[in-house]
């Protein structure tokens, strides 16, 4: 096949669409233990068709065929979205009945756009890059870190929340992406890092500088140190605490954590048991010179940070959530002003990080540069 791959992965994606108006269409494949054995079979020929199309040529890199596999679900997610939001019809109809009746709920809908949007577009620029054996490493880790936060948040939310009396056999669709994110995250990174060649005196000139006098470093890490406390706050919040502050916030800013879909709970404590070590620990690799971890980190935590905050801000505003748990005309600027910047600070990190990671190499012995300048 001459066309590229990238090119190929797209259009082998848009026959989901086919499979979709099929199954809506034909009443047999609509029963909920169909839609399961269909779902396994139609991801088993879709693997056939990528492995029988580059037998010839094959990728040297096993996260190719997760990125053509995957690109197929993410226009299955994109339509769904789209139907529940009336753009389209006669495509998730049954879905909806006897599959994951959940998905219809605004955060599981602009996890769909999310899906068919942002990591579609990351996929086909993998693929394009694995194509030129070039790197693709930042682009993997955001990856990887937006869809194991999508996953970790929506499984267990559909069990802990008001749709947890109403799961159907397709419900386990969703663990193959969970272990592929897991496996994708632990690949990436074991994988050799991919340096920057920076002259030894930089580094050290760099490094010299303590955090009072590079500015861009000290504004990130108040931005850090409020994000923290924003954390904990919102921590406390879903779990009820009686504070005054506490019962204010929930009722009078941002309603949409005590949704009963129980996304946002497990969100607020996704943030508590993993992002708040993690900014804690990047506070720290902004302080002390050497931390080489916070390249690839800063990536990770940037990708699961916007997955996350992008899907619990446009379902706190979404014509889906009840109005009750809708953030308030009166609070909108302040609530989405607060979530916008907390979605904001770890691209800004990851930005800074790789637009000048001087200060994040590690130091070199200074026999050893001296050597090194002989020879140059």
């Amino acid at each position: 096949m001459n066309l590229p791959r990238e090119i190929w992965v797209y259009l082998l994606s848009l026959s989901a669409l086919g499979v979709l108006y099929t199954m809506n269409n034909v009443p047999a494949f609509q029963q909920p233990l169909v839609i399961l054995g269909i779902g396994a079979l139609v991801m088993l020929l879709v693997f056939l068709i990528i492995y029988l199309a580059v037998r010839r040529n094959p990728p040297k890199d096993p996260l190719f065929y997760v990125c053509a596999e995957f690109s197929f679900t993410c226009v299955i997610s994109l339509v769904g979205s789209l139907e529940h939001d009336g753009f389209t019809s006669g495509f998730m109809g049954f879905y909806q009945k006897t599959g994951e009746p959940y998905i219809v709920t605004a955060y599981a809908i602009m996890m769909g756009y999310w899906d068919g949007i942002v990591h579609f577009l990351l996929y086909l620029f993998m693929v394009q890059r694995m194509a030129k054996e070039a790197s693709y490493c930042r682009l993997g880790l955001f990856w990887a870190g937006s869809l194991l936060a999508n996953m970790i948040v929506f499984v267990p939310g559909i069990v802990i929340g008001k749709y947890g009396t109403s799961i159907r056999p397709a419900y386990w669709l969703n663990f193959p992406f969970l272990l592929v994110a897991i496996w994708g995250a632990i690949s990436l990174f074991h994988r050799p890092k991919e340096l920057p060649i920076i002259p030894a005196d930089r580094v050290a000139a760099e490094q010299g500088r303590g955090l009072l006098s590079r500015p861009v470093d000290l504004f990130l890490v108040l931005l850090l140190l409020g994000g923290v406390g924003f954390t904990i706050f919102r921590g406390f919040v879903v779990l009820d605490c009686p504070l005054d502050a506490c019962f204010n916030y929930i009722y009078q800013y941002e309603p949409y954590l005590k949704d009963p879909v129980g996304f946002p709970r497990v969100m607020m404590l996704l943030y508590v048991f993993y992002a708040l070590p993690l900014m804690t620990v990047f506070i720290y690799g902004l302080w002390t010179p050497g931390c080489t971890w916070m390249l690839d980190w800063t990536v990770f935590f940037a990708g699961a940070i916007a997955q996350c905050q992008w899907c619990h801000i446009g379902a706190s505003l979404h014509s889906r959530t009840p109005f009750t748990y809708r953030v308030t005309e009166g609070t909108w600027w302040p609530v989405v002003t607060l979530n916008v910047l907390y979605a904001l600070v770890p691209q800004l990190l990851a930005l800074r990080c790789a637009a000048s990671p001087a200060f994040f190499m590690k130091t070199v012995p200074k026999g050893q540069a001296n050597h090194e300048k002989k020879h140059n």
